[in-house]
């Protein structure tokens, strides 16, 4: 079973991103589950959300204390929050920034980080900096969970024909620049 933790700021689709990636791991015949963790935050305010994605049945339902990853949507977000806490010995942190993993490695301490500047990504293929999408590529790249493709049914479903194309282009794109150290 691979566990996730993902960090974001209310409104930017941490909690949707984690739900996208669930039914697309369900629809390729592994379990999963998603869910947020969040309280009376607003937007802007710093949310988690959970995953996790197993061959087997998941029989645990509480918060993921000691993820395998952790994806953080808002760079921001390293300045203010430990976003490595908990994190297993060999996981990795997913980042989108546009500093390069060495940055990013020396800067917070990271052993393993996989970047991709996300919001330059979503700007270009969607026109609006809401990078959750986009930062599910670099998970992908990342962890090799699933592959590319098994997003685009998932992405078509949730955000429809003029949108679904432009989600799946930008997760494409940044599975493609994703750099991992």
């Amino acid at each position: 079973m691979i566990e996730i933790r993902l960090h974001g700021r209310g409104g930017q689709g941490g909690v949707t991103s984690a739900e996208l990636l669930a039914k697309a791991a369900i629809d390729k015949g592994k379990f999963a589950q998603a869910f947020p963790s969040f309280g009376p935050e607003r937007r802007g305010a710093p949310v988690e959300a959970f995953v996790r994605v197993s061959d087997e049945r998941i029989r645990i339902r509480e918060k993921i204390y000691n993820p395998d990853v952790v994806l953080v949507l808002d760079p921001t977000l390293l300045d203010v929050v430990d976003v490595a806490k908990g994190l297993k010995k060999d996981g990795i942190v997913i980042v989108n920034a546009s500093e390069s993993v060495e940055e990013l490695k020396e800067r917070y301490g990271f052993s393993k980080v996989a970047q991709v500047d996300a919001l330059k990504i979503a700007l270009n293929c969607l026109g609006v900096p809401i990078t959750n999408t986009t930062m599910l590529g670099a998970l992908l790249k990342a962890t090799s969970i699933l592959m590319p493709g098994d997003m685009e049914e998932v992405l078509l479903e949730r955000f429809g024909a003029k949108l679904g194309p432009k989600n799946f282009e930008a997760l494409n794109e940044a599975f493609s620049k994703t750099m991992v150290a």
